[in-house]
């Protein structure tokens, strides 16, 4: 699989996430069954957060990495609310245990709240020179959110991206791509399968001989600096998602998604789920 550099590392251009996992008890063994493939299959970068179902996501996670800790390029997020000086190392202990690790890849800002992002990072670098965290980003920030935190130390910036929601192609995702800043899009099929039953997304998949889905990660992979993470439970699912970034959109079909699915002509609010 394709990769590119992120917080010092070579990862892949598709992680796997797993907002909505550990919500449900009768669904732990397919979902740790999942990551589990997806690792095998070459998406070791697991992107998980304290806020997924209250740190039952991160307990999904931590049996999935059980013995190949060593492969995963793991990232967690952390609550705007422990986002203090205090709160912070505590939150990120809390975390290590539901994961079973002694460290963190990537530990990022949930969103932006109360704390001063000054005691943020502060906190955040106390984690990294105590060896509990690799790195540290930033997840639902603007360009003026970038701007005051003003630190070459971010490793990235995690947003909502995919054909509905291109709001970031109008100065976000050029600006992090002149910084040189890697962002990581969630939600990237969408969410309820509504974008996937477009017309037109059906016609260039059965074009290609692949999936509406892996047509949407393959139109967000053709940008520069960007890492894809998808989740899926289903083995086909986890399989087809590895498989699309070997899968390349010709210009008529980006045109084409261009007229269906618009890009933006002025600034837009930051979208978040």
């Amino acid at each position: 699989m394709r990769t590119l550099e992120l917080a010092g590392v070579q990862v892949p251009i598709i992680g796997q996430g797993t907002w909505r996992m550990g919500e449900d008890r009768s669904a732990h063994k397919r979902e740790v069954a999942a990551l589990r493939s997806g690792i095998e299959l070459g998406m070791t970068l697991i992107d998980s957060a304290e806020m997924y179902a209250e740190g039952g996501a991160e307990s999904v996670v931590g049996e999935a990495i059980a013995g190949l800790r060593d492969q995963v390029f793991l990232v967690s997020k952390v609550y705007p609310h422990n986002a203090s000086r205090k709160g912070i190392p505590q939150a990120c202990e809390r975390s290590l245990r539901r994961l079973d690790t002694d460290y963190i890849d990537l530990y990022l800002l949930h969103w932006r709240g109360q704390y001063p992002l000054e005691e943020t990072v502060e906190a955040f670098e106390r984690l990294r020179e105590d060896g509990k965290i690799g790195r540290w980003g930033v997840s639902n920030f603007d360009v003026y959110d970038l701007e005051e935190l003003s630190s070459s130390a971010c490793a990235t910036n995690q947003v909502l991206y995919n054909l509905e929601e291109r709001g970031i192609e109008f100065d976000l995702l050029p600006w992090c791509q002149h910084q040189r800043l890697p962002l990581m899009a969630y939600c990237p099929i969408g969410q309820g399968g509504a974008m996937l039953a477009e017309p037109l997304l059906n016609e260039i998949a059965a074009r290609h001989g692949v999936t509406p889905a892996q047509v949407s990660l393959a139109w967000i992979l053709r940008q520069d600096g960007v890492i894809a993470i998808p989740k899926a439970v289903r083995p086909e699912h986890v399989q087809l998602n590895a498989q699309a970034a070997q899968l390349q959109l010709e210009a008529g079909d980006l045109a084409a998604l261009d007229q269906a699915f618009q890009a933006p002509q002025r600034k837009q609010r930051l979208a978040m789920v």
